[in-house]
């Protein structure tokens, strides 16, 4: 198959999706965008530079001045904010807990939008988000949508910032993913909700390998 691939991965926050997406594009040497990673230094700037959401004239003005690339290094994706480094600092808690609010904005998403379609144009790609299959790539080649206990979310992330946040707690976790869950399922600019074309993945009892040769059998599928 000679054209280029799409491959959309939605669903809520927490579930593996980056996992997934990355384990995917390194086996099938796709490129792997990270849509989330967009958003949360959308979210990093606005902090940094005291950006008011509910001010129009202020986002776009900033949306002016962001300019976000993906660079590889060492089989992993790295983000770049204006040419800085940021891959680590935009997954801190302070990040987490604006980038909802970020993201729900309507000029954000559709900058953030412009880019992304830019990037599926050129090469196959493997894109995880919360709209990726509904806003972003409507007609893309395979379409997943993650789910899991939110339970075993919150312990995941808590697993995985722990280490570099001891003083966060499970407790504050969960209720930042509940929180982060109602307002991408609600929110009027493109809400999370799985396309009707879009294959159901529950990974809460599966391994980062099941659920990489779910999504390769599915990717295989497509050569049939």
């Amino acid at each position: 198959m000679s054209k280029n691939i799409v491959v959309a991965i939605d669903g809520y926050s927490s579930c593996g999706k980056s996992t997934l997406a990355k384990a995917l594009a390194k086996k099938l040497h796709y490129i792997y965008v990270d849509s989330g990673a967009m958003y949360r230094a959308v979210a990093l700037y606005f902090l940094r530079n005291n950006i008011d959401t509910k001010n129009s004239e202020q986002i776009e003005e900033a949306l002016k001045n962001i300019h976000l690339n993906f660079h590889s290094r060492d089989y992993e994706t790295h983000i770049t904010l204006n040419d800085e480094e940021v891959s680590e600092e935009i997954r801190q808690m302070p990040v987490s807990e604006k980038v909802s609010e970020v993201s729900a904005l309507k000029a954000v998403r559709r900058e953030m939008v412009k880019q992304q379609q830019r990037m599926g144009k050129s090469k196959s790609i493997v894109m995880d988000g919360r709209d990726i299959g509904t806003a972003v790539f409507p007609n893309a080649d395979l379409k997943i949508f993650m789910t899991a206990d939110p339970a075993v979310r919150a312990k995941r992330r808590y697993d995985e910032i722990h280490p570099k946040n001891p003083d966060v707690t499970l407790a504050e976790i969960y209720e930042n993913i509940a929180h982060r869950d109602y307002q991408d399922t609600t929110r009027a600019e493109s809400p999370l909700v799985r396309a009707h074309d879009a294959i159901i993945l529950d990974n809460t009892d599966l391994t980062p390998e099941q659920q990489l040769k779910f999504a390769l059998d599915r990717v295989e599928g497509l050569h049939r």
